[in-house]
């Protein structure tokens, strides 16, 4: 009988063992979840829906006014164009819907009706006009897009109709510059009221506040695009600085969370710890302009092989430390119909041995040389660069060496300013060094069209200059421009070199994608967050 009571409490202890076990583990588990919720709580209040960036030297923000091209940058946050531009730099509807040409020198447009101004006012025909008649009158980096408009006629609210003194290919590439609102400007001078402290705009951002120190923008609660309502960013900060160097400083600081620049030496400012970063092809084309109507420059071959004979790696990696990208195109800045499967290396020293040797050429002594009608020449040409332009003076230097190297001699003129515009103008030149900003628009008249700096002429050129102005298929205008590349890297009448590059610097905090271009830093930033 005591055995048997024995065992009774022997169970019932391990049993009470049992369900403390089950409790304890029940117990923690719920103690686990409940830190495991408080930590996905904690996560998503961390989540700052705010960034911070910087303009240095503001002068004015508003966009039409300002010189500033971190003012450009920003204002594509709060104001909006007739017509925007993608990430490869096709043209897409915006404030307009669609446009077309009624002839050459006309253009109907049809503007969005859904519209609100930031303030509630309604967006009409009557704002883009009033803006272009201020880009008429006012100086402005936006006056360019308007310098060939006479006239703007209001068809109705939303209709325009735009006249020109001229056909311009690709017009609507023009229309890129930010609308501004009438009604909000109505008895105001435009240039010097107070209300450009915080315009009025229609774009995803509005100004809400302003300080000697920062401006603010909120999400604008206005904006036409659906898109904005699901937005993760709600708040941009826009640190005023006196310099870059105070902008630079800031981001080291952990005061700012973006910034973006040109100047590719920008770790000696910030170090090279503790950012992410994102390199993007920049607007300026470095390229040779070689005088098909001067001297030996004639000859198809002496261009190609002047043309293999020139490496532009070693160009980018002498004068630019590397840190620019080498190009064979006008459009390879990332244009979508550049054809990239090519590649853009044409350096090939065989093939302008074996260039001239089948055009007649005899390598002697170093030199190649050829006699005609009892008279030998030597392939020597000239090439005119800006004196005062450092840069293009070391690159004309690498480009001596390279093509001495290859039997090719080159005298280099470097001229003053005034006396190189002449030569231009003139077009008293073999060869030119020449630099350029690269327009968004395709349209590459200055190259292949009447009077190019080239002298330039191609009958099957023309014919694709004429088709791809008049058309808006996207396949034919891939096809022709593919084409077009194909002559240009052929006949040779200008050698693209490189294009530079632009680097947006960003906290490693900073969620989202970023893809920046030339255009516009801030293409998906309503994702970003913190």
């Amino acid at each position: 009988m005591k055995s048997n009571i024995i065992k009774y409490i022997f169970f019932v202890i391990i049993a009470v063992l049992l369900i403390f076990a089950v409790y304890k583990v029940n117990n923690n588990d719920d103690q686990k979840n409940g830190t495991a919720s408080n930590s996905n709580a904690a996560q998503l209040q961390e989540i700052t829906k705010e960034i911070r960036v910087a303009v240095a030297g503001l002068d004015n923000i508003n966009p039409i006014l300002s010189k500033n091209k971190n003012v450009q940058d920003v204002s594509k946050l709060i104001y909006e164009p007739l017509v925007n531009i993608t990430q490869d730099f096709k043209a897409e509807p915006c404030l307009a819907v669609e446009w077309a040409k009624t002839d050459g020198n006309s253009y109907i447009i049809k503007l969005r009706e859904d519209v609100n101004w930031a303030n509630g006012e309604k967006f009409t025909s009557q704002d883009v006009r009033f803006t272009i008649d201020k880009l008429k009158e006012v100086e402005s980096i936006y006056s360019y897009n308007v310098q060939y408009v006479t006239g703007v006629d209001e068809v109705d609210e939303h209709t325009i109709k735009i006249k020109l003194d001229r056909e311009i290919p690709f017009f609507e590439y023009n229309l890129t510059f930010p609308i501004m609102s009438k009604t909000y400007y109505d008895g105001e001078n435009f240039s010097n009221t107070e209300k450009n402290k915080a315009p009025v705009g229609t774009g995803i951002f509005k100004i809400s506040k302003t300080t000697d120190s920062n401006i603010i923008l909120e999400k604008n609660d206005n904006w036409w695009n659906n898109s904005n309502k699901n937005s993760k960013l709600e708040k941009i900060t826009i640190n005023t600085n006196s310099s870059m160097a105070e902008v630079y400083n800031s981001f080291k600081m952990g005061n700012i969370d973006f910034l973006n620049t040109s100047n590719l030496s920008y770790t000696d400012y910030i170090g090279t710890l503790g950012y992410s970063k994102k390199e993007y092809v920049g607007r300026e084309h470095g390229f040779i302009v070689l005088n098909t109507k001067s001297g030996l420059l004639v000859n198809t071959e002496v261009r190609k092989a002047i043309l293999s004979g020139i490496d532009k790696n070693n160009i980018v990696g002498n004068v630019f430390g590397g840190k620019y990208y080498t190009s064979d195109f006008p459009l390879s800045y990332g244009s979508w119909l550049d054809n990239k499967e090519d590649g853009n290396s044409t350096y090939n020293p065989e093939n302008t041995y074996k260039i001239l040797e089948e055009a007649g050429w005899t390598l002697r002594r170093g030199n190649w040389q050829r006699t005609a009608n009892r008279r030998t020449e030597k392939l020597v040409v000239n090439l005119l660069v800006k004196a005062s332009d450092n840069t293009r003076v070391n690159i004309a230097n690498v480009i001596q060496n390279q093509l001495a190297q290859e039997g090719i001699g080159v005298n280099i003129q470097a001229v003053g300013d005034s006396h190189f515009n002449n030569n231009l103008n003139s077009k008293n030149y073999d060869m030119v060094l020449m630099v350029s900003d690269v327009s968004t628009s395709p349209n590459l008249t200055t190259y292949f069209g009447e009077d190019n700096m080239a002298n330039y002429s191609n009958k099957e050129v023309a014919d694709i200059m004429k088709e791809v102005s008049n058309s808006t298929d996207e396949n034919t205008l891939k096809e022709k421009y593919k084409r077009l590349k194909e002559i240009y890297k052929s006949d040779v009448p200008y050698i693209s070199l490189y294009f530079s590059k632009n680097v947006a610097i960003y906290n490693t905090g900073l969620a989202g994608e970023v893809t920046p271009n030339w255009y516009n830093l801030f293409y998906n930033i309503e994702n970003w967050y913190k």
